[in-house]
């Protein structure tokens, strides 16, 4: 397979995303995946499992890496560039493994992965490090050397993806700007997993933080005057005796109307695509949430396709394969945090600080 001059030495590009199920019968198994050796109950899975049978069993993320991979694969031939774009998921076909099973038998030798999470936490980075490490594992000689782009939050194509979705979803509200509130929203973690993940760099928190508040800036500059903002969180599960980050965006949603907010928008920076908790935690608890209150309420869109994160991706595609070839290439950041490393540092986004599992990873294998 031959390598173009901007991509070398990379010869395929990995999108290596969650996955989800196609079908009603692939719920469970599904879930069963991604639940595997935490031993929760199979009543419990059903119950999850309500939240896809509301939508016909299928998640809509496949549907969404398939789109950004056409948006990748287009946006690299503009350049001028073949380099392949190929799909593995952790939990659901294609799995990861037998994409790069394929992938080894076509020649590919080097692949540089995008994981679709843009935030730096265990189950955002570090557990698709062990994935990716298990799958060369299982493929023992034959698998290729794989990297990682850094996660991507304060990249300005993502931020500004983000921005501009938000600023749609304000003009779409009757009077626009004017006493709206943004409510900030991404899947909750632990709180052992946020302290973690703030060992070697900005913790998960911290990180939406900053995106935050360099999307209002942009906000600021656009209309002429500040709106008012908040993080909240959703998607939390497990023991309701653990600490999970907080507030809940219902909770927030209700404290904000206690508050007098009449007009919110629910910006979904934590997400990359308008998948599962997108559809079902945002779109259907938090809607009906906010219109129970009487709010004007509008989810804003998610980075998703856009122009300016797809351009962006493949911005730090070749970025980090200049400096893979030895060029002295800065990484571009937006925000008030430096970019993190290409290679992870030792101990940094494991699951409980300090805790040293053995569990094998890559792009930071002295960890």
């Amino acid at each position: 397979m031959s390598e173009t001059r901007a991509t070398a030495p990379y010869d395929a590009l990995l999108v290596c995303s969650f996955g989800g199920p196609n079908r009603t019968p692939d719920v469970l198994p599904f879930l069963k995946n991604v639940t595997d050796g935490k031993g929760i109950p199979d009543e419990r899975l059903v119950e999850v499992g309500e939240h896809y049978y509301h939508f016909g069993g299928k998640s809509p993320i496949n549907e969404q890496n398939l789109a950004l991979i056409d948006a990748l694969t287009a946006e690299l031939r503009a350049r001028g560039e073949n380099l392949p774009v190929l799909w593995g998921n952790r939990n659901w076909h294609p799995f990861t493994v037998d994409t790069l099973r394929d992938a080894a038998a076509f020649g590919t030798r080097r692949v540089l992965a995008i994981v679709t999470s843009a935030y730096a936490s265990y189950s955002g980075s570090r557990q698709y490090r062990e994935h990716l490490a298990a799958a060369v594992a299982e493929l023992g000689d034959a698998a290729p050397e794989i990297d990682i782009v850094r996660p991507f939050f304060n990249d300005p194509g993502f931020v500004g993806a983000n921005r501009e979705q938000i600023i749609a979803a304000i003009d779409s509200l009757e009077g626009g700007s004017t006493d709206t509130h943004v409510v900030y929203v991404t899947h909750s973690i632990p709180n052992t997993m946020q302290d973690a993940s703030a060992r070697t760099g900005a913790g998960y928190a911290e990180q939406h933080e900053d995106v935050r508040a360099t999307i209002d800036a942009g906000l600021r500059a656009r209309y002429g005057h500040g709106l008012p903002s908040s993080l909240a969180y959703c998607s939390r599960s497990g023991s309701p005796m653990v600490p999970w980050l907080e507030p809940d965006v219902n909770d927030h949603l209700e404290e904000l109307a206690a508050a007098g907010v009449r007009k919110v928008v629910i910006a979904p920076i934590g997400f990359i695509s308008d998948h599962m908790e997108v559809a079902y935690d945002l779109d259907t608890e938090a809607l009906e949430t906010a219109a129970s209150l009487g709010m004007q309420a509008v989810r804003a869109g998610t980075a998703s396709t856009h122009p300016l994160f797809v351009s962006g991706l493949v911005d730090m595609v070749l970025e980090r394969a200049a400096r893979e070839r030895g060029e002295d290439v800065a990484p571009v950041t937006v925000g008030a945090l430096p970019a993190f490393p290409d290679v992870a540092p030792a101990g940094s986004c494991r699951m409980r600080d300090g805790e040293i599992t053995g569990i094998p990873v890559i792009a930071g294998s002295e960890d």
